[in-house]
């Protein structure tokens, strides 16, 4: 505790210099004697409060773009990605300082939870739009306003009850504006709650304490110095995805497998905790009338941590295993079987669904077995673990507008950042084992017990492992970053053309502290450096072509490094970087029409992009040779492409209809390279490497995790400060992601030694799964109703929010095939049940609601 209050403490003090910022798409700070449309259609889901729904959503919007502007919280109920693009394609700014995690890329809400009312000031930029703090990503960028000075003035206190992540939430927001001595205050509290008894999803809790204070001050005309430091510390209980076997004997579509009874009290194994303290110190400095610059420093220690249950000599205490469901006994897909197995089918059913006890985990029967192992003197059968995943960076960016003309703009830029990553996995709780030791018990059995193979950390062998130990890996991951960017822009007389260019460069290394037994000489210290040089350009233009009528053309080539993320091979071994490892080339098109007049507001694009040489990395168990498996994809080829649509037709001055819509595509178009290493370390049987080279069959695989078609209508109606919404919403293309392992195109052995891979079973049927899962799609119904009360002092405002009107409760929102195959290393059947058939889901919550009481004064 006291390292990490020394840290948040040096993070704090920091300081640095920084300058003001010219944006041309901005929301405009929400004045407190004001009301507008969005004071009642903002929910969690804009700013990601819904951890389980965040890492799947890319806020983007645009001003002058009415799908862009709404589709970022209209859709999030089905976890959207803007256009399938992963997160890590779009660039998230604080204060013009790149926010985006350094190792993933990718941005994660959970930083800013909380902050509703801090992140309202924001500018956002489309793929092809320009701005004054970078170059647009391939999914666009944002830029939060950090600045007390920017934030509405007053009070705002609100209280809010619901039945979803969590039950209450509670919120505290002063703005004192800017005094007349020149300093502008702010500060911020926030409170959510949910306990496992009034959570939306059994077995869940939510405890989240979201903090924000800043001050600035103004100097004088040409200097403005600010200071913000926020946090968001959250301990939360999460949910599974299971299979729709599972979800139809628990006659429930949120059945959770992650909680059970404990002494009679509930108690769940996957429990994550997370803090980020942050500073940002922001300095703004107007050189005269046509030159500004923004200075800003941002730095942060995130620790995050997830337990979850493990099993050693022992069977799989997953209540939701696949050998305990019924279609493990019999097989439901082909009907064959004996009376006897159909028996046992009925048997496994009539005791999964006769109590919710027999569905959980059984807590009390791990304690028991662990009290046997105790008696016997051998290591723990059950015990829970947490992967740990904490990080320590620090970024400076600086940002120089310059108007060189009344027509025409330079922006230029340059970001600097270090991150140190810190991963380790710790002994969370023994469930009353006295013994467990650092050994790698998968590979006992290709190894002698006694080998330098089987530890996990010859600097230490045969440790005994107590609560809180580190064990299994520890390892640091250092990733360096420079980037310089510039911008041109020139408004003639019916357009507005602009060029972006930037050069980037990243270094990656890894710091091992465990001396791996099966890479003795490449586990521990520090390995090599990878680095890799990046950068590439954008330019568009937008024209007038008048009767109210525009015309937006865009296009634009970059080279990306690889992140940390996917760089190495099997980082929890050895140090060694993935095969083939190259910069990814990024080519994006753009086209879009639009019409503004006073009663409609209308546009529709198309899209491109190409991305070659994407590397992903997986890790997950292989069950066929009984080990964990690290997985690195490398070479592979994506397009993304679609259409857009948006319109805001104002029928009167009272009603309104606004319609948004996509359909897309996102789909890999080559095979890709597979490289993997077991836990056990078995030799490759040509080359005894212990890596195994082999081809992905993933061609033709989309994107998964979010819809690739999505149509919304809200019909709206204002009268009397009374807000009336009744909104629509329609889904469908969800495709769950797809397994690499199933799709090895040599998972067999060449039997005949002709140099043919044996891709089918005795029957001649193919072992390559046939399609990639999907899940269902459907309609989705919500409403809210709000009212504005003007009181002698200040606002007092009332909104009430209901989704999912019609319990849709089919409506699958995400999830993924199961990594294990149905045959084994002679292409036999290994057992009745079909993985391949039973891919694990989530789906939308049922109807629920949120009331919120706002204060204003």
């Amino acid at each position: 505790m006291m390292k990490h209050l020394k840290l948040f403490v040096m993070v704090f003090c920091i300081a640095s210099s920084a300058s003001a910022q010219v944006n041309q798409k901005t929301t405009e700070p929400e004045k407190s004697s004001e009301l507008t449309d969005d004071a009642f259609t903002f929910t969690e889901a804009q700013l990601g409060e819904d951890d389980n729904v965040t890492q799947n959503i890319t806020i983007v919007g645009s001003n002058n773009n009415v799908y862009a502007s709404q589709v970022g919280f209209r859709f999030s109920a089905a976890r959207f990605k803007f256009r399938g693009y992963n997160s890590k394609y779009n660039d998230i700014y604080i204060n013009g300082n790149p926010a985006n995690d350094a190792e993933r890329g990718e941005f994660n809400y959970s930083f800013i939870g909380g902050l509703n009312n801090q992140t309202r000031t924001m500018e956002s930029s489309l793929p092809f739009e320009d701005n004054n703090y970078a170059m647009p990503s391939l999914g666009g960028s944002n830029n939060y306003n950090f600045r007390p000075s920017a934030m509405a003035t007053g009070t705002r206190m609100s209280l809010t009850g619901a039945n979803r992540n969590y039950t209450l939430r509670g919120m505290y927001t002063y703005n004192s504006g800017v005094t007349p001595s020149g300093w502008a205050y702010s500060a911020s509290l926030t409170y959510r709650w949910a306990n496992m008894e009034t959570a939306n999803v059994e077995g869940t809790f939510y405890n989240a304490l979201s903090y924000f204070f800043g001050v600035e001050k103004i100097i004088n005309d040409k200097h403005s110095v600010s200071l913000v430091t926020w946090g968001n510390p959250t301990e939360r209980a999460a949910q599974s995805a299971s299979t729709d076997e599972m979800y139809w004997i628990a006659n429930n579509n949120y059945y959770n497998p992650n909680w059970g009874y404990q002494n009679g009290k509930k108690r769940s194994a996957r429990i994550v905790n997370s803090f980020t303290p942050s500073a940002l110190l922001t300095w703004d400095f107007k050189i005269n009338n046509d030159m500004k610059l923004v200075t800003s420093l941002l730095g942060k220690y995130s620790m995050y941590s997830s337990t979850r249950l493990n099993y050693n000599n022992a069977t799989n205490p997953a209540p939701d295993y696949y050998s305990l469901m019924p279609s493990a006994f019999y097989d439901v897909w082909e009907g064959t079987g004996t009376s006897i197995d159909q028996n046992n089918w009925q048997t496994a059913y009539d005791y999964l669904s006769a109590s919710k006890a027999n569905r959980q985990l059984n807590w009390d029967a791990m304690y028991y077995a662990n009290q046997s192992a105790n008696i016997q003197g051998v290591d723990a059968m059950y015990y829970q673990q947490a992967y740990h995943d904490n990080q320590l960076a620090l970024s400076l960016s600086s940002t120089l507008t310059t108007r060189l003309s009344k027509n025409s703009q330079l922006n230029l830029g340059i970001s600097l950042s270090t991150n140190k990553g810190m991963h380790y996995q710790t002994m969370e709780d023994l469930l009353g084992a006295k013994y467990f030791h650092n050994v790698n018990t998968y590979a006992i059995g290709q190894y002698n017990e006694m080998s330098d193979e089987v530890q996990y950390d010859l600097n230490n062998p045969n440790a005994e492992v107590k609560k809180g130990d580190r064990f299994c890996y520890d390892y640091n991951v250092f990733v360096n970053k420079a980037n310089a960017w510039a911008g041109y822009s020139i408004d003639l007389s019916r357009a507005h053309i602009f060029v972006n260019g930037r050069v980037g460069g990243t270094s990656i290394q890894r710091d091992g502290k465990m001396r791996n037994g099966l890479a003795k000489d490449n586990s521990f210290g520090k390995g090599g450096t990878a680095r890799f040089l990046d950068g590439g350009g954008k330019l568009g233009a937008h024209v007038s072509l008048g009767a109210g009528f525009a015309f937006m053309i865009g296009g634009g080539y970059e080279w990306k490094a690889p992140t940390a993320r996917t760089a190495f091979i099997a980082p929890q071994v050895n140090n060694d970087f993935a095969k083939g490892l190259k910069v990814e080339r990024n080519l994006g098109a753009e086209a879009g029409l639009a019409y503004t007049g006073p009663w409609l507001k209308a546009n529709v694009s198309g899209y491109y992009s190409r991305l070659q040489d994407v590397t992903e990395y997986s890790m997950y168990y292989d069950d066929v040779n009984r080990s964990f498996s690290y997985v690195s994809l490398t070479g592979i080829n994506k397009e993304y492409y679609g259409v857009e649509l948006g319109l805001n037709f104002k029928v009167t001055e009272l009603f309104s209809i606004k319609a948004l819509g996509t359909i897309s595509e996102a789909k890999y178009i080559n095979n890709a390279n597979v490289s993997y290493m077991l836990s056990n370390a078995e030799p490759d049987a040509k080359t005894g490497s212990l890596y195994h080279d082999d081809i992905c069959v993933n061609k033709g695989m989309r994107e998964g995790g979010t819809p690739l078609a999505a149509a919304s209508i809200d019909l709206s109606y204002r009268w009397n400060f009374w807000y009336f919404d009744l909104i629509g919403n329609y889904f469908d293309k969800i495709y769950l992601y797809y397994s690499p392992i199933t799709r090895y195109y040599n998972p067999l052995p060449d039997k005949d030694g002709d140099g043919v891979a044996e891709l089918h079973d005795e029957d001649g049927r193919s072992l390559m799964p046939e399609s990639q899962a999907k899940g269902k799609g459907g309609f989705m119904l919500d409403a809210s109703i709000s009212k504005s009360f003007r009181l002698k002092k200040g606002q007092l405002r009332v909104n009430l929010m209901v989704s999912n009107i019609l319990n849709n409760t089919r409506l699958c929102t995400g999830g993924m095939e199961q990594s294990r195959r149905d045959f084994d290393a002679t292409g036999k059947a290994i057992r009745t049940y079909k993985f391949q058939n039973s891919p694990k889901k989530f789906y939308a919550n049922g109807i629920n609601g949120m009331l919120q009481f706002t204060y204003l004064f």
